[in-house]
């Protein structure tokens, strides 16, 4: 469990992946988060000057978490242990604290733990880290996927310092990739293997900020590759192979959440709970899932059911509440619900429409009578003037413009002619005539 020793031993086997071979050793060595690493920035000074406090690394997978935390062992003068939220517990807990009073006592050594997926503990095992972290027993880093704030206890987040990691941009994983081509001694740098520049570029974007998924997927278009030169082909195949080499319980994990997601908005319960079981049987993460209904609730149903966001989120928080085995039940109720419900994109179309016309008009000016005027001479320049208060008109609607002169007229938000969006577009065609009477 000290120093990684579970980690760096894979280090030494010449068939671990190559996401784990190129792992970085020292900070020069590592890419990105130059908010946290660069000169003179607080991660880098509290790791050179082997000062550290307790830490939470918050970021996305693939964006440095655990190589930090192996950097910091490689550089710290202190002892260091390896927890994983998933392997350990309660009990483990106790022989670290043992562990860490020894080397206190006998070498007045410091200690400094470092928790994997912190969020997998649950409130009494997060406690118990808490009177030793206080005592000054050892120093802790914890490394999340989620928001801390829901994730980890108010008392150890209170006593810990957040520290966001961002995903990585596709020029800083497209470094990494070709740093991964050259590298002789733990990448592919004895292939003699070369990259076109749109391959790589592909192969960066597809990545979305995860340098584990881009040399995953590498590694696949070398085992591809006949040529000598990967061409954006291969990377193509690389990237659509990739979820069958690195999924869960064998699972084909990327087409499992589609199937999942497109039974629900074809309103196909039956697909939907046998796509669940799936995912929750292969060990899939139940608050991933639980988000991409919430998405869902929003993106293909809308407002043609406005309640199906209500289920989605309460399915989300009920299931925080409870956990599993029960909260597949919960689970279950939600996707029922979702993927027998009517169907809208209207907002969902409404939104891209109106960041493209955004986009397009640039900042229009907004019209002067519905800018408010709190002051004498936004008064005398024409701010609020004309606009008419809709409550003192009947029916609540005072029929007059909003949108900037410009764009008067656009249309940015068309609602279906079935569930809930019905009468909303009834009601949009009443005030439309209404508005045209004026």
């Amino acid at each position: 469990m000290d120093l990684f020793d579970t980690q760096t031993a894979a280090d030494n086997i010449k068939d671990a992946p190559l996401a784990e071979r190129m792992r970085p050793r020292t900070l020069e060595e590592f890419e990105g988060q130059a908010h946290l690493l660069g000169a003179g920035k607080l991660l880098r000074q509290l790791i050179e000057s082997d000062q550290l406090a307790s830490l939470i690394f918050w970021g996305p997978p693939g964006s440095g978490k655990t190589t930090l935390a192996r950097i910091i062992a490689n550089v710290s003068k202190a002892h260091f242990i390896y927890f994983s939220a998933i392997l350990s517990g309660v009990k483990e807990i106790r022989e670290i604290v043992k562990e860490a009073e020894e080397t206190r006592k006998y070498h007045g050594g410091k200690t400094i733990l470092f928790v994997d997926e912190i969020h997998r503990f649950n409130k009494a095992q997060q406690d118990a880290f808490l009177p030793y972290v206080e005592k000054g027993v050892f120093t802790i880093i914890g490394a999340t996927t989620e928001n801390p704030s829901f994730e980890v206890i108010a008392p150890l987040l209170s006593r810990c310092k957040v520290l966001v990691l961002n995903p990585l941009s596709d020029d800083e994983v497209g470094r990494i990739v070709r740093r991964a081509l050259a590298d002789r001694e733990q990448g592919l740098g004895g292939a003699g293997l070369a990259i076109d520049d749109d391959a790589l570029a592909f192969v960066a974007e597809s990545a979305q900020g995860d340098a584990r998924v881009a040399l995953n997927t590498l590694e696949t278009a070398a085992r591809l590759n006949r040529t000598g030169r990967i061409n954006l082909e291969t990377a193509r195949e690389a990237v659509q192979k990739k979820p069958l080499l690195y999924d869960k319980g064998g699972e084909e994990h990327y087409n499992v959440i589609s199937a999942f997601i497109k039974s629900m908005r074809g309103s196909d319960p039956d697909a939907a709970l046998y796509w669940l079981a799936r995912m929750l049987e292969a060990g899939e993460d139940p608050l991933f899932i639980l988000r991409r209904m919430v998405i869902l609730a929003s993106e293909d149903i809308g407002n043609a059911d406005p309640r199906a966001l209500q289920v989605a989120v309460a399915a989300l928080q009920g299931f925080q509440l409870v956990g599993l085995p029960e909260g597949r039940i919960i689970m279950a109720q939600a996707v029922t619900y979702l993927a027998t419900a009517p169907k809208s994109n209207a907002s969902y179309l409404g939104i891209d429409a109106a960041l493209a016309e955004v986009r397009h008009s640039g900042a229009l000016p907004v019209p002067l009578h519905v800018r408010n005027a709190p002051t004498r001479l936004m008064k005398e320049l024409g701010y609020h003037r004309g606009y008419r208060y809709d409550h003192d008109y009947a029916g609540g609607y005072a029929a007059q413009e909003y949108l900037p002169e410009e764009i008067m007229g656009r249309k940015f938000y068309d609602p279906a002619g079935h569930g809930y969006e019905k009468t909303i577009k009834e009601r949009l065609e009443w005030l439309k005539k209404k508005k045209g009477e004026e």
